[in-house]
């Protein structure tokens, strides 16, 4: 289990993060004071051991901490955040149940929810609607505040997600996520066209050294954790694409970072570019269409699709899905429409 708890990866490290542009007029000036005079609640002695660990970045680069601001440099901040009681408060959240029996049940989240207690997000979540409605629901060795969760989805990205009711169901699907044999399947949009049919991205994944934010794609594997997308085109609609997306491991916003890296960012992704008209025309008429369909699907466009595992009690292979969500449907069938008619 201890392994596990580790491997559920998805970088569960909190951070602080800030992002600050020095004014054009700005007289030289080091860099901690610089930083005290604008973070909140900051001490200088956590600001310099950042500077140290290297949490803080200058034009992307580390720097020592005597380093003077000059005019226009873009500071980013990413201090880690003193530990937090991890008590969940109970909260009256409705769940959408779609499978439940005495060891485990499945969860279909809404897009906008976040899955668990964290940074900038200590209530509202997943975790607290299970806090109130189920008692007792067993936690994971080094992933205390967070019981039931054996995998996460992020914050926007809709779909079921499996919750353990019991030590045994808990214990039975860790070691099937450990073992990368849970079958996970995601339908995404994506911008342009893959080359092939389907593939397989084999591709290392780790934070991006100049936001902790992003995770980013790292081809020589010398760092980053081993990461595994495969894919298939469904549905071909001119300048965006439906995939299917099959899920081996499960970092931190692996599909997002993998097909960014692939050359095709998820459909409205901020976080990785894909919220901007990538492919397609250039006329004023297509931007508009692009624009309403970002409106309808203020998010990236995914979605988890199914699960299927061996329930760990009755040893019964289990397969679950679920619909698109209404504002996924919508934008396909903009999209559908749009290349009937232009």
């Amino acid at each position: 289990m201890k392994n596990y708890a580790e491997d559920i990866d998805e970088q569960d490290e909190l951070f602080e993060h800030h992002r600050i542009v020095a004014d054009k007029g700005q007289v030289p000036y080091r860099i901690d004071k610089f930083l005290m005079d604008r973070l909140p609640n900051v001490t200088r002695n956590k600001v310099q051991q950042g500077i140290k660990d290297g949490f803080v970045l200058v034009n992307g680069e580390a720097i020592k901490p005597n380093y003077k601001v000059h005019p226009g440099d873009e500071i980013v901040v990413a201090l880690p955040e003193p530990p937090r009681d991890t008590e969940v408060v109970a909260e009256n959240i409705p769940l959408n149940i779609v499978f439940e029996d005495d060891h485990l049940m499945i969860v279909n989240k809404e897009a906008g929810m976040v899955v668990h207690p964290a940074y900038n997000n200590w209530s509202g979540t997943l975790v607290n609607a299970l806090t109130y409605h189920f008692q007792n629901l067993p936690t994971m060795q080094n992933n205390e505040g967070r019981p039931g969760l054996v995998h996460r989805i992020d914050k926007d990205t809709s779909g079921l997600l499996v919750i353990a009711k019991s030590e045994k169901a808990m214990a039975g699907l860790a070691k099937q996520f450990f073992d990368h044999s849970i079958e996970r399947t995601y339908y995404a949009l994506v911008w342009g066209e893959p080359n092939e049919e389907m593939g397989t991205i084999d591709v290392n994944l780790g934070r991006s050294e100049k936001d902790r934010r992003v995770t980013v794609a790292i081809e020589d594997g010398s760092r980053g954790r081993h990461a595994v997308t495969h894919y298939k085109i469904l549905k071909k609609l001119r300048y965006v694409t439906l995939i299917q997306c099959n899920l081996e491991t499960g970092r931190t916003h692996q599909i997002r970072a993998h097909m960014k890296h692939l050359g095709h960012p998820l459909f409205n992704d901020a976080t990785y570019g894909g919220d901007k008209v990538l492919k397609g025309t250039q006329f004023s008429k297509y931007k508009s269409f692009v624009d309403n369909c970002f409106k309808i699907m203020p998010r990236q466009a995914l979605h988890a699709k199914s699960l299927g595992f061996v329930h760990p009690v009755t040893g019964k292979f289990e397969q679950f899905n679920s619909e698109l969500p209404e504002d996924f449907k919508a934008v396909l069938e903009k999209w559908e429409h749009y290349v009937q008619h232009n």
